[in-house]
């Protein structure tokens, strides 16, 4: 997931997607880009980019081919911006997209299973993963480097150091 759409601009189909992570590149880059409700969604829909460029803060414009009206813009709103892996731009030894971090499982430094992680979150100083634990909670966790033990998206798996206090209590 490269974005969301956050809605329409304009009155001719251009779309604002608000990007996710570290910044547009990727987005702004893309010739085509699929639009659904998750990641794996069989009912994503596949579109040509025929223009992107800069918008409002954390979103950019874009245009694709078979959108040409706001009501067809603002139908898609919601839905999140795909791409295929292999048209991401290759990051450097020991960094990860986002997505590749969605159902991994994350475990705390002394061995405890936390849960699942289902997105993340830009947060401002540090960003924040979604943890779904065994029970359904919600857990919030802070992903700063110094927090960060292991990240293996091979093996699926996160384990981070639990700052005390963090965590509720076990019931």
């Amino acid at each position: 997931m490269l974005g969301a759409v956050a809605g329409a601009h304009g009155t001719h189909g251009e779309l604002r997607v608000r990007w996710l992570g570290e910044g547009p590149g990727n987005l702004m880059r893309a010739k085509r880009i699929a639009l659904g409700r998750e990641a794996g969604d069989p009912g994503s829909r596949w579109y040509e980019v025929e223009r992107a460029a800069p918008g409002r803060d954390k979103e950019i414009r874009v245009s694709l081919k078979g959108v040409g009206t706001r009501d067809g813009a603002e139908a898609l709103a919601g839905l999140l911006a795909m791409v295929e892996t292999a048209d991401l731009e290759p990051l450097p030894p020991g960094e990860h997209y986002w997505f590749e971090w969605i159902g991994c499982t994350v475990f705390a430094s002394d061995g405890r299973t936390l849960g699942t992680v289902r997105e993340l979150w830009d947060a401002g100083a540090h960003d924040v993963l979604v943890v779904e634990d065994q029970k359904g909670r919600e857990l919030l966790l802070p992903v700063a480097q110094a927090l960060l033990r292991e990240v293996d998206v091979a093996a699926r798996r996160i384990v981070i150091e639990v700052p005390e206090g963090l965590l509720p209590r076990a019931e």
